[in-house]
């Protein structure tokens, strides 16, 4: 019991932690720059128009709802949370001390902790089997649809901050055109998106791959190559996925045997 109390404190502390550099890196912002115009400093062609980067905020509203759930003293020994409560906490202090790198030029460390975040989010995911196991209704948007979009845009900021790293070093791509590379990592997204709705038919994560591609395909309308990719590819991905949602109407849902 003392254990479970411990694990909801530190889920509380470090969102506070997430939380609290979030809003100073813009509202400050840290060290004279607010993270999206850093972004913006890098001449990279995998980056959505600023407007994408709303996504945050549908995020850490998820956050918030799991760490009200996951504080709630009912829910203090539920076996779901037990498996995934610590690496929340781990999640949440690598997302703060992103942004501390990221704004303090650490471009190389800020792209080891996106890792550490990533892997700690597919982690969670896994542990928590989104897309197979069923959820009653508080759990799929205080737990199981919070993670889905969260793992959705890491998924898209880890590629965005390795291409960052690399333009930073000077790689040239093994002389293939930045161009090129970038197109290779919109099909990269799809193939993800058809692997996700052929293992779980999670529309909270592809529709997030839909909001990145279709946000990259807005920033480069002067580029019309990329301008049709990022479209092509965020439709791509949306076919992709009422397919595979019509496919599981044919069979019963999940969700429905949960009452």
């Amino acid at each position: 019991m003392k254990r479970d109390l411990l694990r909801q404190f530190a889920v509380i502390f470090t969102t506070i932690y997430a939380l609290v550099f979030n809003g100073a890196a813009n509202a400050i912002p840290l060290n004279g720059h607010n993270t999206g115009q850093i972004s913006d400093s890098f001449n990279v062609l995998f980056v959505p128009a600023g407007y994408v980067f709303a996504i945050w905020g549908v995020i850490y509203l998820g956050l918030l709802a799991f760490t009200i759930y996951h504080s709630l003293p009912g829910q203090r020994s539920n076996p779901r949370l037990r498996r995934v409560g610590w690496l929340v906490v781990l999640s949440s202090i690598a997302n703060g001390t992103w942004i501390y790198f990221w704004h303090f030029g650490y471009y190389t460390l800020s792209l080891v902790t996106m890792l550490v975040l990533l892997v700690a989010l597919i982690s969670i995911y896994l542990r928590l089997d989104i897309g197979r196991a069923a959820f009653k209704p508080a759990e799929r948007w205080a737990v199981a649809i919070p993670f889905s979009v969260y793992l959705g845009w890491i998924t898209v900021a880890t590629i965005a901050n390795l291409e960052d790293v690399l333009w930073i070093s000077g790689f040239t791509g093994f002389g293939i055109s930045p161009l090129a590379w970038t197109l290779v990592l919109l099909g990269a997204g799809v193939l993800i998106g058809g692997l996700m709705a052929y293992t779980r038919k999670d529309a909270a994560y592809m529709l997030v791959l839909v909001w990145a591609f279709a946000g990259i395909s807005v920033r480069w309308l002067g580029l019309p190559v990329l301008n049709v990719a990022g479209f092509a590819a965020a439709g791509l991905v949306l076919v992709i996925l009422i397919a595979s949602r019509l496919g599981s109407l044919r069979r019963p849902s999940l969700a429905a045997q949960v009452r």
